[in-house]
């Protein structure tokens, strides 16, 4: 029984910002630490710095030869059984390291080369140089550092959808990154049969890591090893006939360097120690890699679960009665609509985001990624890590009231970049005028967006919205500044 199912939440996965796993079972998925850092969000930016310190912390017992200390912070880690991702068969069990593994990753860390050298940057690294550290492990470290993160990313999550919190729940092991230590507390989470839960980012998690052992070995050190031994004219150069240049040309086999070297991490770190430049030319080829999460096809063939029915998500909308009755309705059904519709380029949808200690709250607000053509080329150049949006189930005109009033929300911390969506205007040519007046007076950047609006959004959605590129949003905007 998935989350939704399970707290009746009446909603489908892609109406969904966090991962819609089972309440019991693990989804074969993985926390991807290079994902993270390729988010570019306050919440995924504190991920990045507790990893950091984190495998900084283990590095510099390594190199100290600190163990008690070492063991201190390795003993916790177990698999977080909570966020039911992992490769546990069945029910999430909770795999702890036990006490071999966490002695033998130790060991195996302590005496590594890797961490004499330097080589190990980031904590992907020791799945490619370090034995027995794999995926699985990599996300379970990740999963476990990360915790503080997702109880608080769970906690508003759960106030979002209409989630119940259980009180006063052993938090499990947190990372300090100020003591460099493990502490625990009491906190508030969703439970389901007693078990407590922990909701992940979609937009963190993935299929497999992008750092990959298998990819590095084959791609990088076997052809550094081909190409060296093409150059020293080794026995292992073959001479073959060459259609292209009417003759011969000399070749050296994949399968002959790997007979020569053989395999495992133990060539692979030997190969990485003597030539790191293609530990350099990997990480840089991931660097410039471009960032793509898991799209909604490609959950959907996770989780089992079908793709955003549009027009279902629309229709909610459109049929919603106009007024105030129904209010909370519409920005509920906008809201599960434009989680489908900006996924993944606009992640951590929060409603009623309190502001000015609590003075003021704003309808919807999310994390802008800074991907995508369009909501990547806001971030570039305007200031805009949230987007914030209004949404105005009126029988009458909208005016100077409401544009006013979310054009208040608009802060250099927050962004200056949002969204005014209500049902329709009796005079849009006028009102868009207003929204140009209030860019030119700097006072921020508001779209607006009406049913029809939104129907033409849908029908490109449906057509396939490459990388972010939305027309109708950017013409809007072009109108504000052109």
């Amino acid at each position: 029984m998935r989350v939704s199912q399970f707290f009746n939440l009446q909603r489908t996965q892609p109406t969904l910002d966090f991962v819609d796993v089972d309440v019991a079972n693990d989804l074969k998925a993985f926390i991807d630490p290079w994902a993270i850092r390729h988010v570019e969000s306050e919440w995924t930016e504190q991920c990045v710095s507790l990893v950091q310190n984190y495998f900084q912390a283990l590095l510099d017992c390594a190199q100290r030869n600190d163990e008690a200390k070492a063991i201190s912070i390795l003993k916790p880690l177990r698999e977080p059984n909570e966020t039911h991702l992992g490769l546990s068969k069945g029910r999430s069990k909770g795999r702890a390291l036990g006490p071999y593994l966490v002695k033998e990753v130790w060991g195996r860390l302590k005496i590594s080369r890797a961490v004499a050298t330097g080589l190990l940057e980031d904590i992907e690294d020791t799945m490619l140089l370090i034995d027995k550290i794999g995926p699985d492990i990599i996300s379970d470290i990740t999963s476990n550092i990360i915790r503080g993160p997702l109880i608080k990313y769970t906690q508003d999550m759960c106030d979002a959808v209409g989630i119940p919190l259980t009180t006063n729940l052993d938090s499990g092991p947190v990372w300090s990154a100020v003591k460099h230590q493990w502490e625990s507390g009491y906190v508030d989470l969703p439970t389901a049969n007693g078990k407590k839960i922990l909701l992940v980012p979609k937009i963190v998690v993935r299929h497999r890591l992008e750092y990959d052992v298998g990819e590095y070995y084959n791609g990088y050190i076997i052809e550094h090893l081909q190409a060296a031994e093409l150059a020293a004219g080794s026995e292992l150069v073959r001479l073959i006939k060459s259609k292209k240049r009417k003759g011969s040309e000399k070749k050296v086999y994949k399968k002959d360097v790997k007979k020569k070297y053989g395999g495992g991490k133990g060539v692979i770190l030997d190969q990485t120690i003597k030539h790191p430049d293609v530990l350099a030319e990997y990480r840089r080829d991931k660097q410039g890699k471009t960032f793509d999460s898991l799209t909604h096809d490609e959950v959907a063939a996770t989780l089992g679960q079908p793709v955003p029915d549009w027009d279902v998500l629309l229709g909610n909308v459109l049929n919603t009665p106009t007024g105030k009755a129904d209010a909370t309705k519409y920005e509920k059904t906008i809201e599960e609509l434009l989680n489908a519709l900006f996924h993944p380029w606009l992640i951590y949808p929060i409603s009623q985001h309190p502001i000015h200690g609590g003075l003021k709250r704003i309808d919807l607000t999310y994390s802008n990624t800074g991907r995508g053509v369009f909501f990547g080329w806001l971030a570039a150049n305007y200031t805009c890590p949230k987007i914030m949006i209004e949404c105005k189930n009126y029988g009458d005109d909208v005016g100077n009231p409401e544009l006013d009033q979310l054009s208040s929300r608009f802060s250099p911390n927050r962004g200056r970049v949002g969204m005014l969506i209500c049902r329709s205007f009796q005079d849009k040519a006028r009102f868009l005028k207003k929204c140009r007046s209030t860019a030119d007076d700097d006072r921020g950047f508001v779209i607006t967006l009406d049913d029809n609006d939104l129907k033409v959004l849908v029908a490109q959605a449906k057509v396939g919205q490459a990388q972010g590129d939305f027309p109708l949003l950017r013409s809007q905007f072009d109108a504000l500044i052109m």
